[in-house]
């Protein structure tokens, strides 16, 4: 089947459209996006505070019914849509689910952060399989940090903490930037990943850990990993050492600066220096040398989830 997967992000709008059978590997057909960036379109004051705007709510809406136009072109025979933190947050989530329904037909589904984390789980478990044994796994978004982990295909545990990339460089890092700032940025983050850090440390240690989305996947290139042009199977990490060496030449550089830099796009750009800052802190806070990026996260895992729901036939 030709499946249409409805991605919107707190940073991006998303349609991947995947030829889907069971027991097959997923495979990418066609990809669509555009930077919604509605982690930024959050009404910061007044009445109507903590609400999408108007801005975002047209951005999505047009994203939305330009997608389905793409799916149909590409022959989807099912959109599976949701919608994580951005819109899972705002104070004005079901008024802004309705306008999108009322005017493209579209039923977005809203994903709680621990189903965005479980699913997850679940995609990097395929991935990397039964041999990686108790596997830990962290996936910075524009709007949170997912953290999961266990030994089976769905996590012992499994949270998510308002840690986003976009989240915080909107509340922390729009105006001047000094050291103070960035020491209470990293206080902040660092306390609130310890608060519940003993959910996945009592189980003990991982034998793998796993990152996962467009965050990691650019401090890696930073760090020296390959290009993607390499392909999804050549080995990418994030060591520790060389992000804590990165950090402070990321905090002394400009926009301009940041997004020269190898797989970082312009419009994340000032993403990158809190997704490090986090990144850094969930190392340090659970003694992990190193993170290991996994190719496949969120998306894929809601499309094994709808395959492992289908009846299984033979061939």
């Amino acid at each position: 089947m030709r499946l249409g997967v409805l991605d919107i992000g707190s940073n991006t709008g998303h349609l991947l459209v995947v030829d889907a059978h069971g027991g097959a590997r997923p495979l990418p057909a066609y990809s669509y996006k555009e930077p919604l960036r509605l982690a930024e379109h959050l009404v910061l004051e007044g009445d109507d505070a903590g609400a999408v705007s108007a801005k975002g709510v047209k951005a999505l809406t047009t994203f939305v019914a330009d997608a389905l136009v793409v799916a149909e072109d590409k022959g989807c025979s099912d959109i599976l849509a949701f919608a994580t933190s951005a819109v899972r947050d705002a104070t004005n989530t079901d008024a802004v689910l309705d306008h999108v329904f009322e005017t493209t037909g579209v039923r977005i589904g809203i994903l709680s952060g621990e189903d965005e984390a479980r699913l997850t789980f679940l995609a990097v478990r395929r991935w990397f399989g039964w041999s990686a044994g108790r596997l830990a796994v962290f996936d910075i978004g524009g709007g949170s940090l997912e953290i999961a982990g266990g030994e089976d295909e769905a996590p012992e545990v499994a949270w998510s903490l308002p840690l986003g990339a976009a989240r915080l460089a909107r509340e922390h890092l729009d105006g001047d930037v000094d050291e103070d700032v960035i020491r209470a940025l990293r206080r902040r983050i660092r306390a609130d990943i310890a608060a519940d850090a003993g959910h996945l440390l009592r189980a003990g240690a991982p034998d793998r850990s796993v990152a996962t989305s467009k965050t990691f996947r650019s401090l890696a290139r930073i760090c020296g990993a390959a290009p993607y042009s390499e392909g999804s199977l050549v080995k990418r990490t994030i060591p520790k050492k060389t992000l804590a060496e990165w950090i402070p030449k990321l905090a002394g550089m400009s926009t301009a600066e940041l997004a020269s830099l190898p797989g970082v796009s312009a419009s994340r750009a000032h993403q990158i220096l809190p997704g490090a800052l986090v990144a850094e802190a969930a190392m340090d806070i659970f003694d992990l040398t190193e993170l290991e990026v996994c190719p496949w996260a969120l998306r894929e895992g809601i499309i094994l989830e709808r395959l492992d729901q289908l009846p299984f036939r033979s061939r």
